[in-house]
């Protein structure tokens, strides 16, 4: 490694173990994670592709709960980069968040060291690149983190854990795809789903009469999927870092963004079976399949595969329903999950952000209550951190859906630290969304057809073991609701887990903020910090 890459590796080490005091039983993981092209062949076509130290999907960051991870990432590209961590929540630093709101990204033949706790955080995430379409192309991976030895686990420990990346697939190079989107097209359909990188070639094997856990995150750019085993029963444990009632289910739908954890017993019949992930709302639909190898089977899965829902609404969000929290279990902490009681908390503040399709200067746009995001110059924390005017305005972006015409912004709305707050995400398109939240979690309270009215609160939401998670699905022409408290200061991104529509425009930024200039309750930015923009070079 040369030595302009060395010296900002170990300047950003130095950085953290300045600012960033923990605890002598906190231990630090190091990774270093070099992104280039590369030619691959999901399709049995070759393509150039993104690769994370030369493999597609990327290295699975294993971790425990308050582990520091210390990724020094190279960009090799061409482009500026950046990667994000999905559903990490970064406390008290935005600064790591990896998205351009909060940071400036890598150039090419650069690099930046990201410097992050696992705080007070358990379950299976993701990550991926936030700059660009990179992420169609690859450039993603797992983040599973587990308890500390001295915290119960409310499950049997499984034998083995097995690591699964659902995502659709094109043909197309990214690029290709960008310039669709630039020239005001949709996307079309993707080509293809892949499981861990395939379309039908991954295998895990397994023994009879043991017990597995299998960790799936769906890391699609658009797509819904169904996930399922052939002739076995899945057993909720984990939904983003919530432990749940342990439902059993014969399949369960997994939404752009979202990630689950299963218990699976090996009870079946000697032989292999099919493991299957497809698309929901599409046509067609798409599949993609593995193979639970039973060691010792000599007898090769067999048609036809189980059966999963394609477009049934009604369907998806009645399981939903039944996703719950477990009270009783604990999470990273350990105190039980229902210590938290949420319904019980006065809410400070009502949000009801719109999503929608418009044209902007002769070209698609997707706005949030009217405005359609655009990045400035400068990220805004960076702004916010030195006081640039001129960047934002926390008045760019009203708390409920306005009348006006549709405009291109940098929105931000204010929140002041703890304020408890419900928002509410109206679909009034025919199609499925997913919101994620960086920063938090939330409770995922309710969702229905139609129009919400503050009247639906008695008769949908859930106030009492409603999941937390970090991305919310909300069904075509229907609204869901969550409730968040903003216990975490900095500048955190809200957007679509719909990639195409992020990139043109479905997201914004929430400023959560206090007065007080302090370590307790925001670490100061980081020696290591790139600069663009209008930010001071010092």
């Amino acid at each position: 490694m040369n030595q302009a890459i060395i010296r900002p590796f170990y300047l950003g080490l130095l950085a953290w173990l300045c600012v960033f005091f923990v605890k002598a039983e906190d231990p630090y993981r190091f990774f270093t994670f070099e992104v280039t092209y590369g030619q691959i062949s999901p399709l049995g076509v070759s393509q150039r592709g993104i690769l994370v130290n030369g493999k597609f999907p990327g290295p699975t960051i294993d971790c425990i709960t308050n582990d520091n991870v210390i990724v020094n990432v190279i960009n090799k590209l061409d482009e500026p980069f950046l990667l994000t961590w999905n559903g990490i929540k970064q406390r008290k630093t935005s600064w790591q968040d990896g998205v351009l709101g909060t940071n400036c990204p890598i150039p090419p033949n650069s690099n930046w060291t990201y410097q992050m706790q696992m705080k007070d955080q358990i379950g299976t995430y993701s990550y991926f690149p936030s700059t660009k379409m990179h992420r169609a192309v690859g450039g993603f991976g797992a983040i599973n983190i587990r308890a500390r030895a001295v915290i119960f686990v409310p499950y049997l420990k499984p034998v083995e854990e097995f690591t699964l990346l659902i995502s659709d697939w094109w043909k197309s190079d990214h690029k290709t795809l960008q310039q669709t989107l630039d020239s005001g097209k949709t996307l079309p359909m993707a080509d293809a789903l892949l499981i861990n990188g395939h379309v039908q070639s991954t295998s895990f094997t397994t023994q009879k009469g043991q017990r597995y856990m299998f960790r799936v995150s769906n890391v699609a750019l658009t797509t819904s999927i169904n996930f399922r085993i052939q002739n076995h029963t899945l057993t909720l444990v984990e939904t983003e870092g919530s432990h749940t009632l342990q439902e059993s289910y014969e399949s369960l739908d997994i939404h752009v963004g979202q990630s689950a954890s299963f218990l699976v017993n090996l009870n079946a019949p000697l032989k292999d079976y099919f493991i299957v992930a497809s698309t929901r709302f599409t046509k067609p639909v798409l599949t993609a399949t593995s193979t639970l190898h039973y060691d010792g089977s000599t007898t090769k899965a067999s048609l036809p595969l189980p059966w999963g829902p394609t477009y049934e609404i009604h369907w998806s969000m009645k399981q939903a329903r039944t996703i719950r929290w477990n009270l009783t279990a604990n999470a990273a902490r350990p105190n039980p999950q229902g210590s938290y009681h949420y319904g019980t908390i006065p809410v400070t503040r009502t949000v009801v952000l719109a999503n929608s399709a418009e044209n902007i200067n002769g070209k698609l746009r997707y706005a949030v209550n009217q405005v359609s995001y655009a990045n400035p110059e400068t990220p805004l924390k960076i702004a916010d951190f030195y006081n640039i005017p001129g960047v934002f305005h926390l008045s760019s972006i009203k708390d409920s859906p306005p009348s006006t015409p549709p405009v291109i912004g940098a929105s931000v709305m204010g929140f002041t630290l703890h304020d408890f707050v419900e928002i509410v995400f109206q679909n009034n398109e025919g199609t499925i969304q997913s919101w994620h939240l960086d920063g938090s979690d939330f409770w995922a309270v309710g969702f229905g057809s139609g129009q919400w009215n503050a009247t639906l609160r008695k008769r949908f939401y859930n106030l009492n073991d409603a999941t937390t998670r970090h991305t919310m699905q909300v069904y075509p022409n229907s609204w869901s609701a969550i409730l968040v408290s903003m216990d975490n200061k900095g500048m955190w991104n809200l957007r679509s887990a719909i990639w195409p529509r992020r990139y043109l425009g479905q997201e914004l930024y929430t400023k959560v903020w206090n007065d007080e200039k302090s370590s307790r309750t925001e670490y100061d930015i980081p020696l290591n910090a790139l600069r663009c923009g209008k930010a001071p070079l010092n």
